[in-house]
């Protein structure tokens, strides 16, 4: 018995050993994660207040002085571009190396290096979108630029620097619990976190849908259901826009286009709720006489937060804004002339193309009545704790063949036999843009600097000391004929190719228009006179109009009325089809305290989506349903994969064609009326309220039921932030959902001495254990903003400086 306890004792002996040295599942290694030396204990930081060290660094040319502010934002002043971007590289590594390791191993497609084989098929799936490959032929556009070429080798040799400077134990806590290490910066990898924001922003495609729905229904249906052009809009350019310009022919329709049909297939989907706002007011509507912008881009949130603020000054800038960490440059901001922001554009950029090869060798396929060869490429994804795969991705002069033959694909289906056509694929060099805007003077130095924009399309808004101001849908966009790329393309006609480019100059934009301002928010980018094809469809116009309304009656704009317009509730999606839908309703259906009660809430509510709104809640609720009612028997369901049309169509049933044969329910023997479907719906919102909230009170507010947070980048819990209390909604100003929102909020007041003010969710550092993780959430949440500490010299005097790091050579 006594061997059999030693035996036992031994394995149960080894198997802690193993435990505490190795990783097994989600588990680090027990031993090095909770050890005093190298664990989690050695990323518990405090909130600092050294006033100043000094140290050198290899690497750096002459001496850099970097000021830090109370929130922990660096102010580099380097007598030279090259220590700038070096130094750049450096505190941004030093805050957020993990966050930048993480998102250009996801974009590359070597996650399973990480975390093992179920990030298979999504490194698959990246691999076979051609992320890599695209990558590469942005760093050829960038490396061919010399200005750009130093930026991007200074910014990754202090990248390098940093990461040369750490032991084990200094390794941010997320590589402990994953149980890696950092791995040596490359240039390729600026060119990756592009690529990243590229399929963010442009990676999404609703072609293989409406393929679908026209296969099933024809052209007839789709014209009807899924117009070129929305019902209600108010366009970017503002409608009456003059174009001075003689455009290009553009490419003749081919006769066979209506007729492409393919399987059925499913892309990623283009997401609602992608979006941004921004705006500029020209001088004559503000109370300082000089313009006043905004910026307040929405993404997917996350800690650490997607953008890293900071000042860079030399002897040719002094830019202040925020920076993609893991890419050079201030992407929003301003200086002491200019100020930007961007919103997306939503152009088309992404089109499929089905192959017809020669035979299952995929060696050929044909192509303007010939057969032509592929190239194949040959991706090698390794896995932790596991064999290294190997998968060859074919490609035409179209793109990657995603996927050549049909099996699971990761998260999305995408299109079997069909090439990918995309803008990231092509050689560019954003970082040219951004060079110029940090160093613009004026509305030339501007325009100037959006020739060389490739990807993804932005509406890039700008103000300056000029009392200019000016907004530009821009990008690299292909010349089509109209619609080309709203369906599956065949892949063997050259008329179905992209034809050429739009001219830069060309690119709609509208500079000082007599209403006294400019505004995005990803609305169409014109009205249908503008004599190019950029997409079908574009995010709803309801944001656009109410940030239109609101400037439109705004005089004496100060930087607070911008904020609360940014912080704006309003919902004029529920003003739009609200009194309709509650005037539908069967009173004498509703029952339930709760019905009575709603129905009263409802009819008094004044459509802001402020968080203390149980009305809210029920509305948005009891739209979703209805809307689902109305499209779910025709457009989901087994079969064809297709999409419901969107909320402009939507509302056009509800409000003028109540009596459409959408409404009925095919899969029911009685016909359904609009009024049917309301009350029911009606009824079913609040019983799922019921359920998922208990009786109608103060759990039905919709800041409970939003129940906003900003998650981990890796989902990693307890490293979340609390959860948050405040309104918004997707259609709102404040386009603020569950994990998607205003990811920073931005306000410049241009003059002689620049005020600036703006806060995101999260904080400068990429550490959980830090004060400066999520110190400014509560700012955020709250609808505030931060004054920006815009320093003029590294000698200036300014109480919210708290300490300086000096680097030496």
């Amino acid at each position: 018995m006594k061997i059999f306890k030693a035996i036992a004792l031994l394995v149960v002996s080894g198997a802690l050993f193993y435990l505490m040295d190795n990783k097994t599942g989600p588990i680090p290694p027990l031993g090095r994660f909770l050890s005093p030396y190298m664990g989690f204990w050695q990323n518990a930081e405090v909130k600092k207040t050294e006033k100043e060290q000094s140290f050198s660094l290899p690497g750096v040319k002459e001496e850099v002085s970097i000021l830090y502010d109370e929130n922990r934002i660096p102010h580099i002043f380097a007598k030279n571009d090259y220590d700038a971007y070096f130094a750049q590289g450096y505190v941004t590594a030093k805050d957020r190396l993990w966050q930048m390791d993480f998102q250009t191993r996801f974009a590359a497609g070597r996650i399973a290096e990480v975390i093992g084989d179920k990030a298979i098929e999504l490194d698959k799936y990246k691999r076979r979108s051609g992320m890599v490959y695209g990558a590469e032929q942005s760093l050829k556009g960038m490396m061919e630029n010399p200005a750009s070429r130093m930026v991007v080798e200074a910014y990754t040799a202090g990248i390098n620097a940093y990461i040369a400077s750490l032991s084990p134990k200094e390794y941010p806590i997320e590589f402990k619990i994953l149980d890696y290490k950092p791995e040596a910066w490359t240039p390729l990898k600026c060119a990756l976190l592009l690529k990243q924001m590229t399929s963010t922003l442009a990676g999404g495609s609703d072609d293989f849908y409406l393929t679908n729905i026209l296969k099933q229904y024809g052209p007839s249906v789709v014209k009807d259901l899924f117009p070129d052009y929305p019902f209600r809009e108010d366009p970017i350019i503002p409608v009456g826009t003059k174009w001075a310009f003689n455009p290009l022919k553009a490419p003749e329709t081919p006769s066979s286009f209506i007729a492409m049909m393919t399987d059925s297939i499913h892309p990623q989907e283009k997401i609602e709720g992608i979006g941004s706002n921004n705006w500029a007011v020209s001088g004559s509507k503000t109370a300082s006489g000089l313009p006043i912008l905004s910026n307040d881009p929405h993404l997917d949130l996350t800690l650490p937060s997607i953008w890293y603020q900071i000042q860079i000054v030399t002897p040719t800038m002094n830019v202040y804004g925020v920076s993609l960490p893991g890419s050079p440059h201030v992407i929003i901001g301003f200086n002491k002339d200019v100020s930007w922001g961007v919103t997306n554009v939503d152009a088309d950029v992404l089109d499929w193309y089905q192959v017809k090869f020669k035979d299952n060798n995929k060696d050929e396929y044909w192509w303007n009545n010939k057969w032509n060869k592929t190239t194949k490429r040959t991706e090698t994804i390794g896995v932790r704790n596991g064999t290294s795969i190997t998968d060859t991705v074919i490609y035409t002069h179209q793109g990657p063949v995603v996927y050549d033959s049909p099996q699971e694909p990761f998260k999305d289906f995408v299109p079997v036999g069909t090439a990918m056509r995309w803008i990231a694929h092509d050689k560019s060099d954003e970082l040219a843009t951004f060079y110029k805007l940090n160093r613009a003077k004026n509305y030339n130095d501007y325009r100037e600097a959006l020739r060389s924009y490739v990807a993804p399309a932005q509406n890039f808004v700008f103000a300056d000391n000029q009392n200019d101001i000016a907004i530009t849908p821009n990008g690299k966009y292909p010349l089509k004929w109209k619609e080309q790329g709203k369906f599956v393309l065949d892949g063997t006609d050259p008329k179905n190719d992209w034809q050429g480019w739009i001219p830069a100059e060309q690119n709609p934009t509208v500079k000082n228009p007599e209403r006294g301002f400019v505004s995005s928010a990803n609305q169409s980018s014109t009205d249908p006179s503008y004599p190019y094809y950029l997409n079908w469809e574009f995010a709803p116009y309801e944001r656009g109009t109410r940030i239109n309304r609101r400037l439109a009656q705004m005089n004496h704009i100060t930087v607070d009325s911008i904020r609360s317009l940014q912080n704006d509730n309003y919902s004029i999606h529920a003003e739009n089809v609200k009194t309709i839908m509650i005037s539908l309703i069967d009173q004498g259906d509703l029952r339930k305290k709760e019905e009575v009660e709603g129905y009263r809430l409802l009819n008094n509510w004044n459509d802001y989506y402020n968080a203390n709104e149980i009305a809210a809640t029920i509305f948005d609720e009891w739209y979703s349903l209805l809307r689902q009612a109305i499209w779910a028997d025709d457009f989901s369901g087994k079969g064809s994969i297709m999409r419901f049309p969107s909320r402009d169509r939507t509302a056009q049933i509800i409000l003028h064609e109540q009596n459409s044969k959408w409404v009925d329910n095919i899969k029911t023997p009685q016909k359904e009326t609009l009024a049917e479907l309301v009350t029911q719906t009606y009824s079913a919102a609040i019983d799922s309220l019921t359920q998922a909230h208990g009786p109608m009170g103060e759990k039905w507010q919709w800041g409970y039921v939003k129940d906003t947070f900003v998650p981990h980048l890796a989902k990693i819990p307890g490293f979340n932030s609390k959860h948050l209390f405040n309104g918004g909604s997707k259609g709102s100003v404040n386009a603020l959902s569950q994990h998607n929102g205003p990811s920073w909020r931005m306000i410049v007041e241009l003059g002689e001495s620049v005020k600036a003010y703006g806060v995101y969710p999260g904080g400068q550092s990429g550490n959980p254990g830090s004060w400066y993780y999520d110190n400014m959430v509560d700012t955020w949440s709250e609808g505030k903003l931060n004054e920006l500490v815009y320093l003029l010299s590294p000698t200036a005097k300014d109480k919210r400086i708290i300490s300086v790091v000096k680097l030496n050579k």
